[in-house]
């Protein structure tokens, strides 16, 4: 790779489903996984996300010290990372211009505060355009549903894609928590949606569209992102 790559972050700010008081936010291993791997790999990660401030972790993707995935526990043990959560910039503040890929992790907050967001869809429009990595794993595809192309057609239309399966979402009880069923949707919109048994990790790359099933697919979803970007430095 000629240079560092940069990569901006963008997560959720929905701390609660909706109306409802059940808490949700980032699936955290989704967010420490892929980020460590980029920073190990070389790359310069920018952590933002859709409102600013505090980024809401779902407390059910965090267990006592000692239990949780490794790169969960890196994060419990990490001051810095743990302080850009608290304090993330809103992501229509940074200028796009200067990064190679944008990377949209997942939790079910992605699915109340993705899909709504012009600002996010044009990001995601423009960053495809200039041939840039657009990548997003579990429910943060939820992010892709609402960009269009420039001759107005969906983002993902045609477009490989891999999410969090309506089976999976079933699996965890959440199928009626969530406004719609992002396999179904991203189907809907023309997606060729690719999926592997639930909670198997899954990950593919549709050009420089990258994506990954679930929260197993965090790790390959980043391998992904990376094999991607030595591409385009190539």
């Amino acid at each position: 790779m000629a240079r560092h790559p940069k990569i901006l972050m963008i997560s959720t700010s929905a701390a609660t489903m909706g109306a409802a008081d059940e808490p949700t936010g980032v699936w955290l291993e989704e967010l420490t996984t892929p980020y460590y791997a980029f920073r190990d790999a070389g790359a310069e990660v920018t952590l933002a996300s859709i409102a600013g401030g505090a980024i809401p972790v779902d407390p059910r993707s965090v267990k006592p010290a000692g239990e949780n995935d490794s790169s969960v526990e890196r994060y419990l043990r990490d001051a810095a990372l743990r302080d850009a959560v608290a304090n993330s910039p809103v992501f229509t503040s940074i200028d796009p211009a200067g990064f190679d890929a944008v990377f949209l992790p997942g939790g079910h907050g992605t699915m109340f505060d993705y899909p709504g967001n012009d600002a996010l869809a044009r990001l995601v429009e423009r960053f495809d355009r200039d041939g840039k990595v657009v990548a997003a794993v579990c429910h943060g595809p939820a992010g892709l549903v609402a960009a269009r192309k420039p001759d107005g057609t969906p983002f993902v239309a045609g477009r490989r894609v891999a999410a969090f399966t309506d089976s999976e979402e079933r699996a965890v009880g959440l199928d009626h928590a969530v406004p719609f069923l992002l396999e179904t949707r991203l189907r809907d919109l023309g997606a060729r949606h690719q999926g592997a048994a639930d909670f198997q990790p899954f990950a593919l790359r549709d050009g420089n569209l990258v994506t990954g099933q679930n929260p197993a697919s965090a790790a390959p979803v980043a391998a992904l992102v990376m094999e991607a970007l030595s591409v385009e430095a190539a």
